[in-house]
């Protein structure tokens, strides 16, 4: 606890602090924030990339997280193996590999020509922005769904069967649900980290197109404006704040409860 706070709340609340205090007591940053539209489209930027960060990567996540709970001990391993191959190398060096993929010389440029196919310029955008998150955040939307599909009865869509669903029918209406709290918290972490991502947008995008760990760096470091960052900063919290809030009122709608449901707590 006492680690936490010196390195985490204290930190935070000095930065809150700022936002209220520099260069003088006021809301004159968070008005600043509201009314400067570079200000508005950095944080409309970062919040439709998080979003399409965390739908491609649960899109992805869910029938390789399904595959992996449903195959041989061997598989699985084989599977696990591949999704944890990114934890082993630094962000630094998946970002300047994708660098040299992505560049206007680089392998997926060379590839098209190879084929005839016109170039591409995706370095530098938005695109090749999603491209690296994706990659990075694969892991952290695969292991929460496999850690909840592992514990699915499967003998429950069986029975759906036998009471005469066909297969996709018994997917839907029972192991679907069932998987959901493993959706909902794969999207939940992947969502927070794609708001706080520095190293990939920096990288690979360009500061035209800059999100909100970007600006609020080039605030503090480079402008020195302490309250304008700490403003930025606190937009961070409360747009975890409110993805906590919707997340919870999503759940409810789809169901999802305390309860015993086939032999597993959902």
């Amino acid at each position: 606890m006492a680690l936490i706070a010196l390195a985490f709340i204290l930190p935070v609340g000095i930065i809150i602090a700022r936002s209220f205090t520099d260069p003088q007591l006021g809301v004159q940053n968070f008005e600043w924030m509201m009314t400067n539209e570079t200000a508005q489209g950095v944080i409309v930027r970062t919040v439709y990339t998080a979003l399409l960060a965390t739908l491609i990567t649960a899109v992805l996540a869910y029938p390789y997280a399904y595959l992996m709970a449903t195959t041989t001990p061997l598989v699985r391993g084989i599977l696990m193996v591949v999704v944890l191959l990114p934890f082993w190398t630094s962000m630094m060096v998946r970002a300047f590999a994708w660098i040299i993929i992505l560049q206007r010389n680089g392998l997926l440029n060379s590839a098209l020509d190879a084929v005839g196919l016109p170039a591409v310029s995706i370095l530098g955008t938005n695109t090749a922005v999603l491209i690296g998150m994706c990659q990075v955040l694969m892991p952290f939307m695969v292991l929460p769904m496999v850690s909840v599909m592992l514990g699915i009865d499967m003998k429950l869509p069986l029975a759906a069967q036998i009471m005469g669903a066909p297969k996709w029918r018994a997917f839907l209406s029972v192991y679907f649900p069932l998987s959901l709290p493993g959706v909902f918290a794969g999207s939940l972490i992947v969502f927070i980290l794609s708001l706080g991502f520095y190293i990939t947008p920096a990288l690979l995008g360009s500061p035209r197109e800059q999100l909100v760990p970007n600006a609020l760096f080039t605030q503090v470091i480079e402008l020195l404006a302490w309250g304008r960052g700490g403003a930025l900063a606190v937009a961070l919290l409360l747009l975890v704040g409110a993805v906590f809030l919707l997340l919870f009122l999503i759940a409810r709608v789809f169901g999802v409860r305390i309860g015993k449901v086939g032999g597993m707590g959902l």
